[in-house]
């Protein structure tokens, strides 16, 4: 991401925009996704989530992340916040916006009450924020994806139940 691009709140950017952007990183058909499923029914948080506008003020890229929750064999809610989509437009893939846009987020969070984040991606990006794989090994979504790509950052993953499904958060 060179020094002319900019990040703003999400919150900034016409919805049609944002959906058009991830249609064109993901797909016509990414709602079908088991991602979608985990946060579906409640709205992104404004506060952490964001857009990277190029040298000449368009879109391209966006991160959003949604209040979720991972329900315990014992029938306990522990509160989440889920990253994802992150999206960047394909001609823009590689210049450092994705990681423009994790730094962001992760820099907006409270390190005092952090929750833990979770996601779905790829390890070997992610990785490098402090996502890692081992934490969710027992949990489950409620569709089909990859264990390996199921990836959790938190102050103390130890401290994380062993199992459970995670989904949408619903106070």
């Amino acid at each position: 991401m060179d020094d002319t691009a900019t990040l703003i709140p999400l919150e900034a950017v016409e919805p049609d925009m944002i959906e058009a952007l991830l249609d064109r990183a993901f797909g016509t058909d990414r709602h079908a996704r088991t991602a979608y499923k985990v946060r579906d029914g409640v709205d992104w948080l404004p506060a952490l989530s964001f857009a990277a506008l190029d040298a000449h003020e368009m879109l391209v890229g966006t991160i959003q992340t949604w209040p979720v929750a991972l329900t315990d064999d014992q029938e306990r809610r522990h509160p989440m916040l889920m990253v994802g989509p992150v999206a960047v437009v394909p001609e823009h893939q590689g210049e450092g916006f994705g990681h423009a846009l994790m730094a962001a987020m992760t820099g907006a969070l409270d390190p005092k009450a952090a929750l833990p984040q979770v996601m779905v991606g790829d390890p070997d990006y992610y990785n490098r924020f402090g996502f890692i794989a081992a934490p969710a090994q027992g949990w489950t979504l409620p569709g089909p994806f990859e264990q390996k790509r199921l990836l959790v950052r938190a102050p103390n993953p130890a401290v994380l139940p062993e199992s459970g499904t995670l989904g949408p958060w619903r106070g």
